[in-house]
């Protein structure tokens, strides 16, 4: 169960509220009397708590739960432990994602601006903002109502960071516009100088990277990763995307709605990502290219060449996922034959 001392339960709530919460089908008794206070895994939920299964590996664990309610696939239902509440969703994991944000909602707290933070007088606070010490607001920057600034996180002159977001702490904030509900955790940068150079051989020029980031609504960006500014075009994460820790975005890179990036990944500069698209941990993309949507991109494959949407490619150089495997299957078996002789 959650340690109390760091996360607070909203609970309790009824099978009802929790089949209204998740869009859950509900099989059991007592749907408003039986309540429940709290969310946990298989092993260890008791009859007051609410745990979910979404991978088949776990079903020993499932059969032998003793949680009170538990989130489940339809296709689990006959093998439920007895006496288990049953919320029923063709989707188990995002339904359980529901209830458990039903009970642990976001606390930002009470506004208050620390008086140990460094505010420009020309900065423009919302409603509501919360700012921690140690934090730098700058000329004209903009902060919009409800969101929180953690301690000794800089946001440069004329940054624009919209309604309700989270800026975690030691974040750093320039040449960018932020829009709501976006959540940043500590030790970002975002905007700084994209990798831009002309080489010579007297010397390497710099390029002067003029462009900026726009992030949109209800994006979330992982711990200690870089997006650079664009060079002129601007670098673009669309809405809804989500960033894991130890990412690079390059400059110029437009990245569209609601892609999901693994932590590790390194975008080279001008590469363009269509709506939904997932890359795995560690892989690398070229510079320039167009991944399609809804294509995937396996962890620590090396992307050079466009990916068609809906493909999933593989390895390095990286390769239509089928064609990989059938090549490598071929590689084994010729493997196990010189062994033979």
């Amino acid at each position: 169960m959650a340690d109390p001392r760091f996360f607070k339960s909203a609970g309790s709530f009824s099978l009802t509220e929790l089949a209204d919460v998740s869009g859950c089908e509900v099989r059991g008794d007592d749907l408003e009397t039986a309540k429940f206070n709290d969310v946990g895994p298989l092993t260890s939920a008791g009859p007051e708590a609410v745990s979910f299964i979404d991978n088949r590996r776990y079903v020993g664990e499932f059969e032998r739960s003793g949680a009170g309610a538990i989130v489940l696939a339809p296709d689990l239902v006959g093998r439920a432990p007895a006496g288990a509440a049953l919320l029923i969703s063709e989707a188990p994991y995002r339904a359980f994602a529901l209830i458990a944000q039903a009970f642990y909602p976001p606390e930002h707290g009470s506004p208050e601006i620390s008086k140990h933070a460094h505010i420009d007088p020309t900065a423009k606070l919302g409603a509501g903002v919360r700012i921690h010490p140690g934090a730098v607001v700058g000329p004209g920057a903009e902060i919009g109502d409800g969101t929180l600034v953690g301690a000794n996180t800089v946001i440069a002159p004329g940054v624009v960071v919209g309604k309700n977001c989270v800026v975690g702490s030691n974040v750093t904030l320039a040449y960018c516009l932020i829009g709501e509900a976006v959540r940043i955790h500590p030790g970002v940068r975002v905007g700084q100088d994209g990798f831009g150079f002309a080489p010579g051989a007297g010397g390497h020029e710099k390029v002067p990277q003029l462009g900026r980031v726009l992030i949109g609504d209800d994006v979330e960006i992982g711990a200690n990763t870089a997006i650079d500014r664009g060079a002129g075009p601007d670098t673009v994460i669309g809405a809804g995307t989500k960033i894991d820790n130890l990412v690079h975005i390059a400059h110029n890179v437009q990245i569209g709605g609601h892609c999901l990036i693994a932590g590790q990944v390194g975008t080279s500069g001008s590469v363009r990502l269509e709506d939904f698209v997932m890359i795995g941990g560690q892989a690398g993309i070229s510079g320039h290219l167009h991944i399609g949507p809804g294509a995937r991109i396996a962890a620590q494959s090396g992307v050079t060449k466009d990916v068609p949407a809906g493909q999933t490619v593989v390895g390095f150089p990286a390769e239509e996922s089928k064609s990989f495997w059938r090549k490598l299957a071929r590689l084994n078996r010729l493997l196990k034959g010189d062994e033979g002789h």
